[in-house]
């Protein structure tokens, strides 16, 4: 009777492994266009999976829990090159099986890539770019902005130092098209919450090797010189994300003052340092899998592709417009380690977030900062306000 019964388990277990139905792919695409950036220092030069390490260990999350929902996660690494045409890239999608992608372009790119998979159904997740005009006057229905804008990592770094009573500011600016973007989002954030900027001072690029023999003693005859004479302030704030100067201002100014902005103290999603509300696991996992730190954009990058996961497991389905619903709706949080519950900005689709100020060792702090109030949400203190947006979804 026993044989019998131990017969009849056996063939169950092997007829009903037979009949199991095969997992449900969602499959992501990651495109990117790698970007060669010189950098004052060594230790931020970008490695070659910059970004898309952090959706690979997402991908990892989200497999974890889709084995019990019979979902499998894969990510498809689209390298593009300079001379690519992107909307032919994206309009082949499809026939590669993929629907969902993260975005990690520079602004004009990813605005062509989403006009071209707007008829394909393509739904994109951007993981790099911080341009405002992206969530505001360029906006797309079909794209939902993971990284913080400019105006929302100004507002954080602001608040802080209003909150310090650093309220005037010496802002010294670049040459360059970014620069120019960050030192608005600066001069918005110094109007809106009580800063003033005493004086402004453009920094001019004149090229050349800094990292040479006489480049420590060149720097530090020309920053001093660079910075004196200036109207009383509390801290130097710089706009310079093309890193051409901000990272030579510390120590080295005329006057013993901080520096804020592009060098000192910085706003950023994420950072290597950042071990609060349990991301020290995360952050060791990533190590782990990497052998390096855990970087915003690798941050970025894995939130995109856990918003993926979050979407498909809470809907059981892997079609892109019932993700979009449900990440604009109400039911959707992300849990990313920064304190408290990320969701959606239904007016613009930007991720709501807190904004680390990190100066390079520690969190430094987090904001948004004490008494800094919002009557739905305080994250909505960072970055354009649904009274404020320019923002019509097509």
């Amino acid at each position: 009777m026993v044989r019998h019964l131990l017969a009849a388990g056996i063939v169950f277990a092997l007829t009903s492994g037979v009949g199991a139905a095969e997992p449900a792919e969602i499959k992501i695409g990651y495109l990117r266009l790698p970007e060669i950036k010189a950098t004052i220092s060594l230790l931020d030069v970008q490695s070659d999976n910059d970004g898309i390490a952090g959706a690979r260990l997402a991908i990892e999350d989200n497999n974890t829990t889709g084995r019990f929902l019979n979902q499998r996660f894969l990510l498809e690494d689209i390298r593009l090159k300079a001379t690519d045409n992107i909307a032919d890239v994206v309009t082949a999608l499809p026939e590669r099986g993929i629907s969902i992608a993260i975005a990690d372009l520079p602004a004009d790119a990813l605005l062509k890539a989403a006009d071209a998979g707007r008829e394909q159904g393509l739904l994109i997740l951007n993981a790099a770019a911080i341009d405002d005009r992206l969530r505001e006057e360029d906006c797309r229905a079909n794209v939902i902005h993971v990284a913080p804008t400019r105006s929302m990592l100004a507002d954080g770094l602001a608040q802080y130092l209003v909150w310090k009573k650093w309220q005037r500011w010496l802002l010294v600016v670049g040459e360059h098209p970014k620069d120019k973007l960050l030192a608005n989002a600066l001069r918005r954030a110094a109007k809106r919450f009580g800063a003033r900027i005493v004086q402004e001072r453009v920094f001019e690029d004149t090229g050349g090797a800094r990292r040479t023999d006489s480049g420590i003693v060149q720097v530090q005859r020309q920053i001093p010189l660079f910075t004196q004479s200036a109207p009383a302030y509390d801290v130097l704030v710089a706009a310079d994300e093309s890193e051409v100067f901000a990272g030579y201002l510390p120590y080295r100014t005329r006057d013993p003052r901080p520096v804020a902005g592009s060098a000192g103290l910085i706003p950023k999603s994420w950072d290597p340092a950042h071990d609060q509300w349990g991301a020290n696991q995360l952050q060791n996992r990533f190590v782990a899998m990497f052998h390096r730190r855990m970087n915003a954009h690798d941050g970025q990058a894995w939130a995109a592709a856990r918003m993926i996961g979050e979407a498909a497991t809470r809907t059981n389905a892997a079609d892109p417009k019932t993700m979009l619903d449900f990440l604009k709706g109400p039911e959707f949080t992300l849990a990313a380690f920064k304190g408290q519950g990320l969701t959606l900005r239904d007016w613009n689709l930007q991720l709501r977030q807190p904004i680390l100020l990190s100066d390079g060792r520690v969190i430094v702090s987090v904001s948004p900062q004490e008494g800094f109030l919002h009557q739905f949400s305080d994250l909505d203190t960072l970055g354009f306000d649904r009274p404020e947006t320019k923002c019509r979804l097509k």
